[in-house]
């Protein structure tokens, strides 16, 4: 047992403030460089005890500057000229006293910190996933989420469950590496994604979030988290070596969330979920707070998932796995030999400044594909399972900032991943399930922007036929012919082989 004051940065209510006299060059957004939170003594924001309770001091200087830190913290996209559509998605809130949805971020208190750091992140109001579950997740309810990529989803979990933080203060006695909550998600790229989030929504407090995954220096890993860590976000492997190795206990961890959620449990994560969340010292269900958010839930899934809620409240927003109509989605017949004449068409037609971003089915088919658009003349890099952590993030980095506008990836990329200037989605070798489809193409089109998806088809994609038909109807979109008739084959007839069209 100890105290707060072994929290880095508690000062025992000393604190005056956010600020409290700091110089606005040293307020950087209360972290270092990427990958390196750091948290400075000088008085940026405490939990204070007030009225027998432990309370987020809340005193936002809102005219201190924005140093150019902050400014990269909170430069990132926006919403797009559709954003009102979303008003227009049908919700479905399912379970015991759903409480009411909201309709702005003023309608429900989450404490002077996250209003002003929702203002820095321009958001105006909330998304269709937000209204609902921030309320949900607020009255302390475990939740199954489903929501269209691109919908806000990460926004809905950390803003209510860092609120509550923030107001509710650590509770008991924790030491450095026990989290108060723990973000679980599938993919390196996604976990850093939901931290530099996390960061957004923790500027200037005292709460630290973490990161760890694989393919990193856990050395780094562990020293970070011995200065101090409130929320985690991790991938379950390195999670699974660190608690092992004695370096993150899950006694106080009293918010749990599974982001892309049927990935981990459908696609070999179950173990590691059941490892952490069932066979160590995480409080069981029922005493902590469970969230579960992803684009899909196929029905076997939600069951499986009820092993790990408590009187849970099933949110869908739009159809379940289904896509935005923000999106055009574009399927054409193309054989395997004449791909990538096809692809340098598009890409020639779509101009070599706008993010593309190109799907292949394995890391040697990307590897090829990039080195075949590099001879071409084409700016490019690529991603997949085989390239180091360094490698993967470089590229990311060089996609995002437009110095590579081309980026070849298998599905590692397909989950989760926000870069918001996307313009265009090719499926050069289109998935074995639709689910990987909706996500896929759910890389652009987000948050109320445009996007346009390219399918390249043909009969190695016969399993998928009837249901890329729905999804294409769902979204009114325009069906070729070919493929209207080739779903009703399959369907009455079985498949029919020498199909060449366009």
């Amino acid at each position: 047992m100890f105290c707060h004051e072994d929290l880095p940065g508690w000062d025992g209510g000393r604190s005056n403030g956010f600020v409290n006299g700091i110089h606005a060059n040293r307020m950087s957004g209360g972290f270092g460089g990427r990958g390196a939170p750091r948290n400075d003594r000088g008085g940026s924001g405490a939990w204070v005890g007030q009225r027998g309770g432990a309370h987020l001091l809340a005193q936002y200087k809102t005219k201190v500057g924005i140093t150019h830190r902050a400014y990269e913290l909170f430069s990132g996209g926006n919403t797009g000229i559709n954003f009102e559509k979303y008003d227009d998605i049908p919700v479905d809130a399912t379970g015991n006293n759903c409480p009411p949805h909201i309709d702005s971020f003023h309608d429900v208190e989450m404490g002077e910190i996250i209003m002003c750091n929702i203002n820095l992140s321009r958001y105006t109001r909330p998304t269709p996933v937000q209204k609902y579950a921030i309320p949900i997740i607020k009255t302390k309810r475990d939740l199954m989420a489903c929501a269209q990529t691109g919908s806000g989803k990460t926004a809905a979990f950390l803003l209510p469950v860092l609120s509550q933080i923030f107001m509710e203060g650590p509770g008991e006695a924790l030491q450095a590496q026990y989290p108060i909550a723990l973000v679980l998600a599938p993919t390196r790229e996604l976990a850093l994604q939901i931290y530099e989030e996390a960061r957004k929504v923790a500027y200037r407090s005292k709460v630290r979030p973490c990161v760890v995954y694989g393919g990193a220096d856990i050395g780094q890993q562990i020293r970070e988290l011995e200065r101090g860590c409130h929320l985690l976000v991790a991938t379950p492997g390195r999670l699974v070596d660190m608690m092992e190795r004695g370096k993150i206990g899950m006694d106080y961890c009293n918010y749990l969330v599974l982001d892309e959620a049927d990935r981990m449990l459908d696609m070999g994560f179950e173990p590691q979920i059941r490892r952490i969340v069932e066979q160590d010292t995480m409080p069981a269900k029922g005493s902590r707070q469970t969230m579960m958010f992803s684009a899909t839930f196929p029905k076997e899934i939600q069951i499986l998932a009820r092993d790990f809620l408590e009187d849970y409240i099933f949110l869908a927003v739009g159809r379940v796995g289904s896509t935005s109509e923000n999106i055009t989605q574009k399927v054409v017949w193309v054989e395997d030999n004449d791909k990538r004449s096809f692809l340098l068409d598009l890409l020639n037609a779509t101009g070599k400044e706008s993010l593309t971003l190109v799907f292949v089915e394995t890391k040697k088919g990307a590897d090829a594909l990039e080195d075949f658009l590099y001879r071409e003349g084409y700016a490019c890099t690529s991603i997949h399972g085989d390239r180091s952590q360094r490698d993967r993030e470089e590229a990311l980095n060089q996609f995002r900032s437009g110095r590579c506008p081309i980026l070849v990836a298998t599905a590692v990329a397909a989950r989760g991943l926000d870069i918001s200037n996307v313009k265009h989605v090719i499926n050069f070798d289109l998935p074995s399930d639709i689910e990987e489809y909706v996500h896929r193409i759910g890389r652009t089109g987000r948050v109320g922007n445009l996007g346009l998806a390219t399918s390249f088809f043909n009969d190695k994609n016969s399993n998928i036929t009837k249901d890329l038909l729905d999804i294409l109807v769902e979204a009114k979109q325009e069906v070729p012919s070919w493929l209207d008739s080739l779903a009703y084959e399959y369907q009455h007839k079985g498949p029919t082989r020498g199909r060449a069209k366009r």
